[in-house]
């Protein structure tokens, strides 16, 4: 059996998108679209709308594993995404600027980005008024109480108001994991296990 060639093997990942892409790449390229968005959002007055679709987006990333089987799908083809993506956008109501890119996502295969995208978007409207936005994930989901308590922590240790964009990861065991910009603040019990078993390993 003949090999495939390098460009037919390329081929193959363009058409079906590497999902094996590193997570800096898939950064870069949310980020790319969420300028684009933010700006065209900013333009005409809807950020206010749009971070409102952004917490809307990303508790059906949270709750629907349908959705998050969807944009990461390799079998589904440009335009079956881009059906798919749209019909959840009207149903959403989102504004204009965000169908518009989504659409654009669906068509270059992009869609398995938008848990990026809509992190960026947060932290692109929360600098705009000031804010700085924290990544919290958390073994369950954080009550009303507790999000705003940890939020008048970061604040005090910031300086600034904090908006929480909450996740859960059920693998870890307690405690919280927040990224504000370039910082980690890690309190999971997981993470000083894994440190632990690091440590005995090099020891050994």
């Amino acid at each position: 059996m003949t090999p495939a060639s390098p460009q037919t093997n390329r081929g193959q990942i363009i058409g079906r998108v590497d999902v094996s892409e590193p997570a800096s790449i898939s950064s870069g390229i949310a980020a790319r679209y969420a300028t684009a968005m933010f700006e065209l959002a900013k333009e005409s007055k809807s950020l206010a709308k749009l971070e409102g679709n952004l917490n809307d987006l990303a508790q059906a990333l949270t709750e629907s594993g349908d959705l998050r089987a969807m944009i990461a799908s390799p079998v589904l083809s440009r335009d079956e995404q881009g059906t798919a993506m749209g019909a959840i956008a009207k149903k959403m109501n989102l504004v204009p600027e965000l169908q518009n890119g989504l659409a654009l996502m669906a068509q270059k295969r992009r869609l398995f980005v938008l848990p990026q995208l809509v992190a960026q978007l947060d932290a692109m409207i929360a600098e705009d008024k000031g804010e700085v936005s924290a990544e919290v994930v958390s073994a369950k989901a954080l009550t009303k109480a507790q999000a705003e308590k940890l939020a008048k922590t970061l604040k005090a240790r910031v300086g600034k108001d904090v908006k929480i964009n909450a996740t859960v990861d059920e693998s870890l065991i307690g405690g919280l994991v927040v990224k504000m910009g370039s910082k980690m603040i890690d309190t999971s019990i997981r993470s000083k296990l894994d440190s632990l078993q690091n440590v005995m390993k090099e020891v050994g």
